[in-house]
């Protein structure tokens, strides 16, 4: 029961912090787990994800010189 109560009052100082950004929260989880093979695959796929939104705007006749 003991463990369960320190349990609830950790949740309960959880929710009442100040809350972190999706960034913070990622670069935390990769400080804390050790997972910085992450890092290049997170960023690789944003620059895909990137150059798949401009390639639909005025800017795609530069992007495509690039290939």
């Amino acid at each position: 029961m003991a463990d369960q109560k320190q349990a609830g009052n950790e949740f309960e100082r959880q929710t009442t912090g100040e809350r972190t950004g999706l960034f913070a929260e990622f670069w935390d989880f990769l400080k804390h787990n050790k997972k910085w093979w992450l890092g290049p695959i997170v960023v690789v796929l944003l620059l895909v994800a990137a150059l798949v939104l401009l390639g639909g705007t005025a800017a795609a006749p530069f992007i495509y010189t690039l290939f």
